[in-house]
């Protein structure tokens, strides 16, 4: 078995992730139902095979081909001569193989009516989907904000699961095309396992009233907790006055969204500048563009801790642009000069190409002044 595990890294194989819920029980019991005809089927045909070795001397592989044409009612015949007594049993096997047969109809056709196994074999699939996502975004309750916030992340090809109680989820999320989607609360324990929230990114709360809000963030949280998990999710939720959103930062959103501020900070952007907020929306608030705009965290073993600005070459390595700086203490300091110093734990406000800033990014993070600075 060890060998057989290294086998596989070295061929770079992986074991398919499985979700936390798989359903398996229920999936399996609606299959318990074909245990009876499936016995029944088992049963006449070693009854069958023994009664021909018995009444009539048939070899063991003819008894059992004798046997399975009868049941089965195929009309072949005899390929070997039967008695009478022979075909007395012939017949019974072959009233028996109705029975069972009509038997294994009814229940299909109960299973089909009913439609559980399609839907839990269906809900099983989507698990196993779910389960395969990383860094993806768990965003919480159905309603117009949400419609337009998975329009967005579908534009940017970010992953994201859809959490909510209502049982017309699935039409909801055809019309809305919702790639993923778990009917549960997403608050529970079962909304928390579906919809893999040990791998997410983070999780976006979008519900009508505050309490559920509430709910969601003290869960995730708590499972944060409870999973032992180092990177803390980001939690973005909405809020409908600045009382409720003072109150979910407290308890622990990250960011807080009211839609109210959020229409007036528009408004006023485009009043003031209408120019600029065009170049915004255009360059900065669509991923797939030639223009992009990101912080980075310096780390206190980063090698550019209390190095100047210009020492990191940025424009010349990845033509990437700093044009802020926010310090530890929450001090921003806009547009600094090469000469500016950077301190442990401050982050960078980049602007440049996507490519460019995921290089700015890697220089950053290194721990030690990279090679390619020395020929610059």
């Amino acid at each position: 078995m060890i060998y057989i595990q290294r086998f596989k890294r070295f061929l770079g194989w992986r074991n398919a992730p499985k979700p936390h819920i798989t359903l398996n029980d229920e999936y399996y019991g609606h299959l318990a139902l074909f245990r009876l005809p499936l016995i029944l089927t088992v049963l006449i045909m070693l009854i069958g095979t023994l009664g021909y070795m018995i009444i009539d001397n048939f070899p063991l592989m003819d008894a059992i081909y004798q046997t399975g044409i009868t049941f089965t009612t195929v009309g072949f015949g005899e390929i070997h001569p039967i008695s009478n007594i022979g075909r007395i049993f012939t017949i019974t096997l072959i009233i028996f193989g109705f029975i069972v047969f009509s038997i294994a109809v009814g229940i299909i056709a109960e299973v089909v009516k009913k439609g559980e196994f399609q839907k839990t074999a269906k809900e099983r699939k989507m698990l196993y989907e779910i389960a395969r996502l990383k860094h993806h975004f768990v965003v919480c309750y159905h309603n117009e904000f949400t419609i337009q916030v998975t329009k967005q992340l579908r534009e940017n090809h970010i992953p994201f699961v859809v959490v909510s109680p209502r049982e017309d989820l699935e039409e909801i999320a055809k019309k809305y095309h919702y790639p993923y989607y778990v009917s549960a609360e997403p608050h529970t324990e079962e909304g928390i396992l579906k919809s893999h929230l040990s791998s997410a990114k983070g999780v976006i709360t979008l519900a009508d009233n505050v309490a559920d809000n509430i709910a969601t963030i003290a869960s995730a949280r708590l499972y944060q907790r409870e999973i032992h998990r180092n990177r803390p999710y980001l939690i973005i939720a909405n809020a409908q006055n600045q009382e409720d959103d003072q109150k979910l930062l407290k308890l622990g959103a990250d960011k807080v969204v009211t839609a109210t501020k959020l229409m007036a900070q528009r408004i006023n952007a485009m009043a003031a500048r209408p120019d600029m907020e065009n170049l915004l929306q255009e360059f900065l608030y669509k991923k797939d563009t030639p223009l992009d705009m990101e912080e980075a965290k310096v780390s206190k073993s980063s090698w550019l801790v209390l190095k100047k600005i210009k020492d990191a070459r940025f424009r010349d390595v990845s033509n990437v642009t700093v044009i802020g700086i926010r310090q530890k203490d929450g001090q921003f300091i806009p547009m600094p000069k090469g000469d500016t110093i950077i301190l442990p734990e401050s982050k960078l406000l980049l602007i440049g190409t996507g490519e460019g800033i995921r290089k700015a990014k890697k220089i950053i993070r290194k721990k030690q002044k990279p090679e390619e600075l020395q020929f610059v």
